[in-house]
């Protein structure tokens, strides 16, 4: 055997496999899980976040210059309870806001109620006038210039200059108060349905006589669809404005309600429970316009 035939012999028995055994198979990694803000989801949410967060910055930002200002007057001397104080009379006072100790000792959840039971009522009397008129008022020109010195005459008189009246032909300071509340929320409704009568293409109502449409038509079918928009704004301005005349007028007539609440504990020197009725009468105005708010996005909409 030659030099060559030896190396090609011994490179051949170098490379053959062991006999009986076979090549090890590299071991399988496990796959690699994707963290959860790759994700698509993940990014968005993360991105949600950081709108959420800039949009919160401002807002916590002018709370929390309110509460130090609040924090600085109370500490440089004058009579008013700081944020602390009033805060921990704020838990005592909800521990128990519906307790009741007889008609002039009731607490604030019933004030509430009642306030708001009085403004639902005043406030549901003047939509049903208010938003009818303001169609009429807005749909024929003579009703319009009947109407247009009244209400310059009457919108501008302060609420509370129509108390005394309700008083007089009322006999009682609770149907009194909810009439200081109608005759106060009953003109945004009527104006701003009007003009939004006013506003509508004169095509519409060219088409609407040519098609000779009833009235009833006309109103269901073009006024009614067109002018819904105006219709909520009037409603939601005016349950602002109920909301802020009822706690005036409560302080004048007595009973149980908000109004009537703070005039009380203002005369027992309570500042604290004042301030808190400040905060409350703030909180509930501010649920209920955001709540038609969302009511009036939704219609409009749809």
């Amino acid at each position: 055997m030659n030099a060559v035939t030896l190396n090609e012999t011994l490179s051949q028995t170098l490379a053959a496999p062991e006999t009986g055994r076979l090549p090890a198979a590299a071991p399988e990694l496990p796959p690699r899980r994707t963290p959860l803000f790759e994700t698509e989801g993940g990014k968005r949410f993360l991105e949600g976040l950081g709108h959420a967060v800039k949009a919160a910055i401002p807002p916590v930002l002018g709370l929390a210059l309110f509460v130090a200002l609040w924090a600085l007057i109370a500490n440089s001397g004058a009579k008013i309870p700081g944020p602390g104080e009033t805060w921990a009379a704020a838990v005592e006072l909800f521990s128990d806001p519906f307790y009741n100790n007889g008609p002039n000792d009731q607490g604030i959840g019933w004030n509430i109620l009642n306030s708001l039971y009085r403004v639902g009522i005043g406030f549901g009397f003047a939509a049903l006038i208010g938003i009818p008129l303001g169609f009429l008022i807005g749909r024929f020109s003579f009703l319009n210039q009947m109407m247009s010195p009244i209400i310059s005459l009457l919108r501008p008189v302060s609420p509370l200059a129509w108390l005394p009246i309700g008083l007089l032909v009322l006999q009682k300071a609770e149907p009194a108060s909810i009439w200081v509340i109608f005759i106060s929320s009953i003109w945004p409704m009527v104006l701003n349905t009007a003009a939004g009568v006013q506003r509508i293409p004169q095509d519409y109502m060219n088409v609407a006589r040519v098609l000779n449409l009833s009235e009833f038509k006309v109103f269901t079918r073009i006024l009614f669809p067109a002018v819904l928009p105006y219709v909520l704004t009037g409603v939601r301005l005016s349950i602002g404005v109920a909301w802020l005349v009822i706690v005036a007028a409560e302080m004048l007539t007595g009973g149980v309600g908000i109004g009537f609440w703070v005039w009380d504990e203002w005369n027992n020197l309570n500042v604290a429970h004042i301030i808190i009725a400040i905060f409350v009468v703030g909180i509930v105005g501010l649920l209920l316009e955001q709540g038609l708010m969302l009511v009036a996005k939704r219609f409009s909409y749809e």
